[in-house]
C-alpha cells in the first residue's frame, strides 16, 4: 500500500507539469545602447501573453529622461518597445529596472552598451527587480549570467527535463548516463548553434512535437525493458543510448534555440553566451541526475520491493505528460 502512495505521489508530482509549456523560460530582455555622449536607446521586449507585456515599464536611470512617444509594436509572440533617452553625464551607478516584475514568474536581462566602455549585462528577478548599473572596474559577467539561464533552462524546461530523467530511469550505471547525457549535450549543442547563427532552420511547431514523441519513446522503453526483465536482452536503447540521445539532442538543440532566441544575446558577445548558456543545461542536467540517483539509492536502501513500483507509476506518468504535450501540439 504504502509502495502504491509513493508511485501516486511521483505521478502527482510530474502531472504538475503538464500545465507548463517547453522551454518556460522566457525572459523580459532590456537592452540600453549609447548613441552619442548624451543620446541613449532603450529597448525592450517581453512577451505579449504576459502582464510584463501588457503593463510592465523599464525604470530609467535617474539622470537620463524620454524624449518624445515610445513605439510598440509586436514581433512574433512578443512586444517591442522602443525609446530614445536624453541623459547627463554618466549613467554608472545608477540605477534601471522594471515595474511589475516583483508580480510576474519569470527574470529580466538587462543589456548595456556604452560608447566607450565595456558592455554589461545585469538579472533582475522578482525578489530584485531593480539593479545598479556598474562601474567600469564593477562590470557583471556575461558568462556568469548565460550559465544559470542554462542551468535554470534545463531545470524549469519541462519537456528537457523529463527526457533527462527518462534517460536515467532507462539505463543503469553513473558513467553510462553520464555519457549518454554528455552525447545528448553535444547533439543539442550543434543545432543550437547552427540555428542561432542561421546556418540551420527547422519550424518549431513540428520539432516541439516530435520532441515530445522522443520523450514517449523513452517512456515506452522503460516500460517494455521492465516488463521483459532482460529476458529478451537489452533493448536496441540500452545497447546504444548515446546514439538515441545524440540523435534527440539534434532535435531538443532547436527548442534551446528557439528559448535562447526569445531571450535575446548581447551581439558582441554571442560565442560566450552560447558557450556559457551550454554549460549551464550540461550542469543543469547533471544535477538532475545527481538528485534523481540519490532519489533512487534512497528508495532502493530503505524498502527495495517500492523500487520497481515507483519507477513504473514514473514512466506511466512521463508517457502521460508528453502524449498530452504532443497532441497539444499537433493542434495547435
Amino acid at each position: 500500500m504504502k509502495a502504491c502512495l509513493l508511485a501516486i505521489a511521483c505521478f502527482i508530482g510530474l502531472f504538475w507539469a503538464t500545465d507548463a509549456h517547453a522551454d518556460e523560460l522566457r525572459p523580459a530582455y532590456i537592452e540600453l545602447n549609447q548613441i552619442s555622449p548624451s543620446e541613449w536607446t532603450v529597448l525592450w521586449k517581453a512577451s505579449a501573453r504576459s502582464r510584463l507585456g501588457r503593463s510592465g515599464e523599464v525604470i530609467i536611470p535617474e539622470s537620463c529622461q524620454p524624449v518624445g512617444e515610445a513605439e510598440r509594436r509586436f514581433a512574433a509572440t512578443n512586444i517591442l518597445t522602443n525609446q530614445t533617452l536624453k541623459c547627463t553625464g554618466s549613467i554608472a551607478g545608477q540605477s534601471i529596472g522594471l515595474k511589475g516584475l516583483e508580480l510576474a514568474t519569470t527574470d529580466a536581462l538587462v543589456r548595456i552598451a556604452p560608447l566607450d566602455e565595456e558592455t554589461q549585462t545585469l538579472r533582475l528577478t522578482p525578489d530584485a527587480p531593480v539593479a545598479k548599473i556598474a562601474r567600469e572596474e564593477a562590470i557583471a559577467n556575461v558568462a556568469w549570467t548565460y550559465t544559470i539561464i542554462g542551468i535554470e533552462h534545463i531545470v524549469f524546461g519541462f519537456d528537457h527535463l523529463l527526457f533527462v530523467l527518462a534517460l536515467v530511469l532507462l539505463l543503469k550505471g553513473g558513467w553510462l548516463v553520464a555519457k549518454t547525457v554528455t552525447a545528448f549535450t553535444i547533439a543539442h549543442s550543434i543545432t543550437l548553434i547552427g540555428s542561432t547563427l542561421g546556418y540551420l532552420s527547422l519550424p518549431s511547431q513540428p520539432v516541439e512535437a516530435i520532441i515530445a514523441l522522443s520523450i514517449i519513446f523513452l517512456a515506452v522503453e522503460i516500460v517494455k525493458a521492465q516488463r521483459d526483465n532482460g529476458r529478451t536482452g537489452p533493448r536496441l536503447s540500452e545497447r546504444f543510448p548515446w546514439i538515441v540521445a545524440f540523435l534527440f539532442g539534434l532535435l531538443h538543440g532547436f527548442g534551446f534555440a528557439g528559448a535562447l532566441a526569445e531571450i535575446g544575446l548581447p551581439q558582441d558577445d554571442v560565442p560566450m553566451a552560447l558557450l556559457t548558456f551550454n554549460l549551464g543545461v550540461e550542469i543543469g542536467q547533471l544535477f538532475i541526475v545527481a538528485i534523481v540517483f540519490a532519489l533512487l539509492a534512497l528508495i532502493r536502501n530503505y524498502r527495495q520491493t517500492w523500487l520497481q513500483p515507483v519507477k513504473t507509476a514514473t514512466s506511466y506518468a512521463i508517457g502521460i505528460i508528453a502524449t498530452y504535450w504532443f497532441i497539444e501540439r499537433m493542434v495547435a
